[in-house]
């Protein structure tokens, strides 16, 4: 009777524990390729306006050295200061841009990431896990839930 009882109280105790590949997520939910399309619409006239300053760049540089020899001396530092200074708007354009993207693709990333944990949580409380690992380095593939998780964010 005692050893009976033993074993039920150490069976009541067992822990249901699961892990999700995060990485494996986001790489199986085409995270990347879900968020550029979003990105690049959302920021497509920032680029456009970019590659234009460029270009004009470009031109009025190919201009200067076409014109540079015939040019006064007061018009050619006068030109060199125009290209330098749309060279310095167009990099500083470029960082905030880079930047901007940078911050907004992490934005994305954590609300994509806050609806992968709502779907663990949901799946821990529906199949009564005690504790749900996300990072570790080793698991048991049997404990591996990612599978699971990926099939509720399809739906």
């Amino acid at each position: 009777m005692l050893f009976l009882g033993f074993c039920l109280n150490a069976t009541a105790q067992e822990s249901k524990i699961g892990y999700v590949d995060t990485e494996r997520i986001f790489r199986e939910a085409n995270f990347e390729k879900m968020v550029q399309a979003k990105i690049d619409q959302e920021f497509s006239k920032r680029v456009k306006e970019i590659q234009g300053l460029g270009t004009r760049l470009k031109m009025l540089s190919e201009k200067f050295d076409k014109d540079g020899p015939a040019l006064s001396e007061s018009e050619r530092i006068k030109r060199q200061r125009e290209l330098i200074d749309l060279d310095k708007d167009a990099q500083r354009k470029e960082r905030e841009l880079r930047e901007d993207l940078n911050q907004r693709n992490n934005e994305e990333k954590a609300i994509f990431l806050e609806r992968v944990n709502k779907v663990i949580r949901q799946i821990a409380v529906a199949e009564k896990f005690d504790l749900i690992f996300q990072d570790a380095v080793y698991f048991n593939p049997r404990i591996d839930i990612s599978a699971k998780v990926l099939e509720a964010l399809n739906k």
